[in-house]
């Protein structure tokens, strides 16, 4: 997404000619980015500061920095997408985010009590700021754009997809953790004819829910995923295992199995990294998904271990590159209704955000997978759906 910028760049040879500078532009130009270059992803620096601050805190100082309004990129996007594919982020180890690298490998930042938080900081940001971003049913998770031009035609070809990869049928009980404001419970439903139960942890989302679908054989609760106990035939969670934390995926998925019939089948869609071993990245941490922590595939694997049969695994992370920045752009369209409560600050946090995820996913340094899983393996073999 390009915009144009209205700020003076700075000289930075005239004004902070020093080693962090000179090092700083070195990593830039590995990944084809510029200092107040002409290229639409080049950096803009209004700042002398910005070149000490990313070499120092890594992603937390630049993400400051950007929300401070110190430097900028026409195509912040395009930006991330070159500097992740580039490599060079790895090359660079801030000494000042150890302590928070070792938080998230050796304490569990996800109990019970603490799995709240991101609830109330991110999801109960408010309806109406959310309905202004996403599609018809408010998804917030990653669309399908196989066949799909549109993002509500990208959405509602996800629901459709998972409805089809668990074999829904009218009559069946389905569990959605992490349900959100019930998109994919209201297409099931409607759709397929089955009845749902769904969790969050975000008054905000299950308030609205439980008024928009009152009258579909939909029960939204607001509980934490550990306090099921009780089965159903089908069971999806979609875009919440993100959530969950290595020290939790364990318990999440001895949950999932004690919930699901043995005759059942288990969708569960998330993001995820690459290594087992990287951390979380402190600024999304900070300002967006408090306590967020990626899973990869050897930590899922582990995690499913002599619980489920693993029947299909599917990629679709190039596609929440598209959707993210569908949704940056309806974001800048609806911004001027919320800019005088949120403020601009708030405004270059979230298009921050979404950029430089669209970005990363672009680089494939994330990914979007969907397992589907049973707990004895479907008799025959599983039929892919895509």
């Amino acid at each position: 997404m390009s915009t144009e910028l209205v700020n003076t760049p700075v000289n930075i040879d005239a004004i902070y000619d020093n080693s962090s500078t000179r090092f700083f532009r070195s990593l830039l130009k590995q990944a084809d980015i510029a200092i107040n270059g002409n290229q639409p992803w080049d950096m803009k620096l209004f700042s002398p500061d910005v070149p000490q601050r990313a070499l120092a805190y890594g992603n937390l100082g630049l993400g400051e920095a950007y929300m401070d309004g110190e430097w900028d990129s026409n195509e912040l996007d395009e930006f991330f997408a070159r500097l992740l594919r580039s490599g060079v982020v790895d090359t660079v180890s801030p000494t000042a985010l150890i302590f928070h690298a070792l938080k998230a490998r050796f304490l569990n930042r996800q109990t019970a009590q603490r799995a709240w938080k991101v609830g109330e900081q991110h999801y109960d940001l408010g309806n109406d700021f959310y309905a202004a971003m996403l599609d018809s049913r408010m998804t917030y998770t990653c669309g399908y754009w196989k066949e799909a031009t549109t993002l509500e035609e990208a959405q509602t070809a996800k629901l459709d997809l998972i409805c089809r990869k668990l074999e829904l049928r009218p009559g069946m009980r389905v569990l959605d953790i992490g349900c959100g404001w019930g998109s994919f419970m209201s297409y099931a439903v409607e759709h397929y004819g089955v009845e749902c139960v769904g969790i969050t942890i975000s008054r905000a989302q299950a308030e609205w829910a439980k008024q928009r679908y009152r009258d579909l054989p939909i029960e939204f609760r607001l509980q934490d995923y550990r306090e099921m106990d009780e089965q159903f035939d089908r069971i999806a969670s979609i875009g919440m295992f993100e959530h969950v934390g290595r020290k939790n995926h364990r318990v999440y998925m001895e949950t999932a199995q004690r919930c699901l019939k043995d005759d059942g089948l288990f969708l569960l869609h998330t993001i995820g990294k690459n290594q087992r071993n990287s951390v979380p990245d402190p600024w999304i941490d900070k300002y967006i998904f408090a306590n967020g922590d990626l899973p990869s595939l050897g930590q899922i694997g582990d995690a499913v271990d002599g619980l489920f049969v693993v029947e299909d695994l599917h990629n679709f992370g190039a596609d929440y590159d598209r959707t993210l920045m569908e949704w940056a752009k309806q974001f800048e369209r609806g911004w001027t209704q919320f800019s005088n409560e949120l403020g601009e600050r708030f405004y270059r946090m979230w298009r921050y955000y979404l950029l430089s995820c669209a970005g990363a996913f672009r680089a494939r340094d994330i990914q979007l997978w969907q397992w589907v899983m049973s707990k004895r393996g479907v008799p025959g073999g599983y039929d892919r759906v895509s």
